[in-house]
């Protein structure tokens, strides 16, 4: 998961997102570590176990003190306001002061965010974050007058400002910016006036009610039920506990679980119909205030992503549906069930007694990135043995696990909560994927073009755990071991392609029914959701049975209220094994060439940044090479076990 502010520079609304991998680009290149010492690649590294926020500021009062000068800041801001067409060097001055406030208040939103999640239950963080927020509430308001204004300063004096000779004898001050502004006026159509800008910004909040009625409802208010165990013990069946108990291994609790789970959420449906439904509505009114034809399509285009990127997503997995079949009914034959059920999904079908401490995580994950290059094995070794994770879990500490990079000036920041096991060995791997992507990209552009877009940010953290595990079922201890790392990276397949796949089609689906003037009630959410789940599960061929009761599962994903985020997780998966089938069977211009993606950072659309790598993320051919591979590790497993 990677934690993210978004940028001045992108023109998305401010407010931090839970990825899944999460965009704001981290920090500090290669001279972080100048003073730290380069081991070999298969020299251990000690991994510090708690992060060092004095790196941030040396204590809270500094941090008081940094927060009093933002509105200082942002007043300097206010007094760019009608002067960016004046000239050039002005323009430029004022672009920097944009730049710097944010810059400022992500460092601080950095240090409140962190010193919260470390101790959820102290208010006095809680609310020193508070504070952070509604700065940038502020700041969002003090900077909309930007794109407005710049597309009334119009092209011509705009590409004229950014040629190379409007500051003779100088570096042009507007080149670190050229993008930003060019991507302006390629937005220009659906860029308001000033006034119609700050209201929308201020409208964010209010849109948002259905989001936030929603969380809270699912997250404070339905009452969960109480869940007897084999062993006696009682446990309230909450979404944790769902993910929990959902794999275990008793398939007469793994049906008790399921059935009184959506149960609860059918007694909200209707309630919760309403929330998506007001979400969608939400988008639908975001889009048309902007001009834009759908909300699919207002969606994309905050980072130019050709729609049909989506479209060939969707249809690719649905033609291939055969090889989501082929590994469901192999689950089940494996497992000994003969009328595989949904509530079958989960459980492992395979395990082994093998720890993973933080350390050994650390060699794994080295030896495994060996594809990418010494220089890239070693600069993830000399960061890990910074203090810049939070490792262990700990009472009142947040759970899960992400990537912190909003510090541009510092470093990045991980947080795990590692437990010793292959969960977290994988996890590992994923968020410092995360960090090496911002790690080149900071290295490599400036401020204003580091951070990466969403589209594009899985696919490091991806390629970790493609390559870990490649390296973990090439150097299993046996055929049991090896069976285990290849029904892992199905089943990751599995959740993160398909799955995925699915969670954007229905996501699309309800969205252009509402377009349409539809209504949306729990009824026809369970219909559309469903026929889905039925399809791309195999129920009408006796693949797998999906019970009515279990169609309520649209209301447990909160992803459809993130407008169209969840595509980008199957997408990034995909250029992922597309990129490293390549690496692995390549060689330096192969890894070459998946580097430049990472150190282009923000500098361009995320779709052309691909495209120049290589890598057509609107054709069918991506998405077919996590089908070969999903097919190939079909055949090792069969050939292993049947």
């Amino acid at each position: 998961m990677r934690m993210t502010l978004h940028s001045p520079f992108s023109l998305k609304t401010l407010g931090f997102l839970l990825a899944l991998t999460l965009s704001l680009a981290l920090s500090l290149g290669l001279h972080a570590s100048a003073s730290v010492s380069t081991p070999a690649p298969q020299t251990p590294v000690v991994v510090p176990g708690v992060w060092d926020l004095s790196e941030l500021y040396p204590d809270i009062a500094n941090w008081e003190e940094e927060r009093a000068k933002i509105p200082e800041q942002l007043a300097s801001l206010e007094n760019c306001r009608g002067k960016l067409g004046s000239s050039a060097r002005r323009l430029a001055q004022c672009l920097a002061i944009n730049a710097d406030t944010y810059r400022n208040l992500a460092r601080l939103y950095t240090y409140s965010f962190l010193n919260k999640d470390t101790d959820l239950g102290n208010s006095q963080r809680r609310e020193q974050h508070a504070l952070i927020e509604n700065l940038m509430t502020r700041y969002e308001e003090s900077s909309s007058f930007i794109a407005p204004e710049l597309l009334l300063v119009g092209k011509h004096r705009l590409e004229k400002f950014l040629n190379p000779g409007s500051f003779p004898g100088a570096k042009n001050a507007l080149q670190d910016y050229d993008f930003f502004i060019r991507n302006i006026l390629r937005q220009a159509p659906h860029v308001l006036s000033e006034p119609e800008e700050k209201l929308l910004a201020a409208a964010g909040s209010p849109l948002a009610t259905a989001a936030e009625t929603y969380s809270i409802l699912t997250n404070a208010e339905i009452p969960w039920p109480e869940l007897a165990l084999p062993d006696g013990q009682s446990i309230k069946l909450n979404p944790a506990a769902y993910t929990r108990y959902r794999s275990n291994p008793s398939r007469e609790l793994r049906k008790e679980v399921f059935d009184s789970f959506f149960g609860s959420y059918q007694s909200y449906a209707q309630t919760l119909a309403v929330t998506l439904e007001g979400q969608i509505k939400a988008h639908i009114f975001e889009a048309k205030a902007r001009h834009y034809p759908s909300s699919l399509e207002r969606a994309l285009a905050a980072d130019n992503i050709p729609q049909q990127v989506y479209l060939s997503l969707v249809s690719t997995v649905n033609e291939n549906l055969s090889s989501l079949h082929r590994y469901l009914a192999l689950r089940a034959k494996l497992m000994g069930i003969e009328d595989p059920a949904y509530y079958d999904v989960y459980p492992a079908v395979s395990s082994i007694d093998r720890p993973y401490s933080i350390a050994a995580s650390q060699q794994q994950l080295t030896l495994a990135l060996a594809p990418l290059g010494e220089e890239y094995q070693q600069l993830q070794q000399r960061a890990a043995a910074q203090n810049w994770m939070h490792v262990y879990p700990a009472p009142g500490k947040r759970s899960g696990a992400y990537m912190m990079g909003a510090a541009y000036d510092v470093h990045p920041y991980l947080l795990l909560n590692h437990n010793d096991n292959f969960e977290s060995l994988s996890t590992y791997a994923h968020e410092w994927g995360h960090a090496m992507h911002s790690l080149l990209a900071n290295k490599a552009q400036p401020f204003s073009k580091a951070e990466y877009a969403t589209f594009i940010a899985e696919i490091a953290s991806t390629s970790h755990e493609v390559l870990l595990m490649k390296y973990l079922q090439d150097n299993a201890s046996g055929k049991e071991e090896k069976l285990f790392y290849l029904l892992q990276e199905l089943q990751s397949l599995r959740g993160t392609f398909f799955r995925q796949t699915q969670f954007a089609e229905f996501e699309l689906a309800i969205h252009q029914r509402v377009e349409n003037g539809e209504a949306l009630s729990a009824d026809r959410l369970n219909t559309l959701y469903g026929d889905l789940l039925k399809r791309y599960y195999g129920h009408g061929e006796g693949v797998m049975t999906i019970d009515q009761k279990y169609t309520v599962e649209w209301a447990y994903i909160p992803h459809f209220y993130r407008n169209f985020y969840v595509y980008q997780y199957a997408t990034s998966i995909s250029a992922a094994y597309y990129l490293m089938e390549k690496v692995q069977s390549g060689g330096a211009e192969e890894r070459d060439n998946y580097l430049s993606i990472l150190r282009a950072g923000g500098s361009d659309y995320p779709y052309d940044i691909l495209k120049k790598a290589g890598v057509d993320m609107a054709s069918p051919e991506v998405y077919a090479a996590v089908i070969r591979r999903f097919e190939q590790v079909m055949d090792e497993i069969e050939a292993l076990s049947l």
